[in-house]
């Protein structure tokens, strides 16, 4: 009887990890703004509706809006600037730009959709051009679909660790290679950003290297006790540095 009951077991296991397969499968897609194959069960619009659903509690989140209107005109003003001179304007988002009131966090980051927002912390030590640069890596954010991509790929390796619990054994170690996978492919999706605001600055009429001194504030902001790249999302300001100037160079030479 045991023997059976763990016959039952395996055959479960394994038709949950061959749905989870097949489903990954049906759910790709390539990108038509980055020519990038990705996993996505997700539509344009749903992405839209995350985004603009979101939007108010992640300002609240960081304090509010920043209650001076004539920044947050000019945030957008820029923002808008990178949108008309790029791939972005011919994408179905809906892109808008919030500074939030947050003096503490230095941060910016994009909701699926096109929400995007910079905290005040980060926003008052930027130039013109560094804020275009920020801004930009957001943009590429929202149109490399990261935030979709992420959600497809955590819920791929969610249903594999099921099946593989119900299976035998080996749930925590799917488990660790898929927290692994999702955190490389962070850090791939941040560089793509770069590569995107980079590209975009130069579109916009921005100097590019601008982008670079990004990196050098944020790397002094996060301090010598800063996570090891081995264990973030994001990639080492310094790595990142080399990144951007590689990109400079590919377009520039364009």
């Amino acid at each position: 009887m045991r023997r059976s009951s763990w016959k039952i077991r395996i055959a479960i296991g394994l038709a949950i990890v061959a749905f989870a397969f097949i489903k990954r499968l049906s759910s790709k897609e390539e990108n038509p703004y980055t020519g990038r194959v990705q996993t996505i069960n997700m539509t344009a619009d749903q992405e839209i509706a995350i985004g603009l659903q979101s939007a108010p509690d992640m300002a609240r989140q960081h304090g509010g809006l920043y209650p001076d209107q004539r920044l947050q005109s000019y945030v957008e003003t820029v923002g808008r600037k990178l949108v008309d001179n790029s791939v972005a304007r011919e994408t179905p988002y809906q892109y808008d730009f919030h500074l939030l009131a947050d003096p503490e966090t230095i941060n910016a980051f994009a909701l699926p959709g096109g929400q995007v927002f910079i905290t005040y912390a980060l926003f008052s030590q930027l130039n013109e051009a560094q804020l275009a640069g920020v801004l930009g890596h957001e943009i590429g954010h929202v149109i490399g679909r990261h935030s979709a991509e992420r959600i497809a790929e955590t819920e791929f390796w969610q249903t594999l660790t099921t099946g593989a619990s119900v299976g035998g054994d080996m749930g925590d170690l799917v488990g660790g290679i898929g927290q692994n996978t999702l955190l490389t492919n962070g850090r791939g999706d941040e560089l793509e950003s770069d590569d995107l605001g980079v590209l975009f600055m130069i579109q916009s009429g921005y100097d590019p290297y601008e982008m670079i001194k990004v990196m050098e504030i944020l790397k002094n902001a996060s301090g010598p006790n800063r996570v090891p790249e081995f264990q973030s999302t994001h990639p080492d300001p310094e790595n990142r540095m080399e990144k951007i100037k590689e990109s400079i160079a590919k377009y520039k030479g364009q």
